[in-house]
């Protein structure tokens, strides 16, 4: 009997993030697993008004699970997020019992 594939088991790499995000100030974005056990900060990205651009951030992080984290500090700043992807690869496809 073949084992169905869940889609959350697997190990990812991610290596990068690209975004289309118009806004004003700067996003600061982090990625984490879903217990912040590992976090890595991400290079400030820079919003404009809409450009041609999507802006790439490197990342190297390893998880079962991540999430994305985007935030702005300051009360003025403002964004609109259009597109987000997540370049990864899955390393491991499960842990043993």
């Amino acid at each position: 009997m073949a084992k169905k594939n869940t889609g959350g088991e697997f190990d990812h790499h991610i290596v990068a993030v690209r975004m289309r995000v118009v806004g004003e100030g700067n996003l600061n974005l982090s990625l984490t697993d879903y217990d912040d056990i590992q976090t890595q900060n991400l290079v400030d990205m820079p919003m404009t008004p809409t450009t041609r651009f999507e802006v790439t951030r490197l990342a190297n992080f390893q998880s079962q699970r991540t999430r994305l984290v985007g935030s702005v500090s300051e009360i003025d700043e403002w964004f609109r997020i259009q597109r987000i992807l997540v370049f990864a690869k899955p390393v491991a496809q499960e842990y043993p019992a």
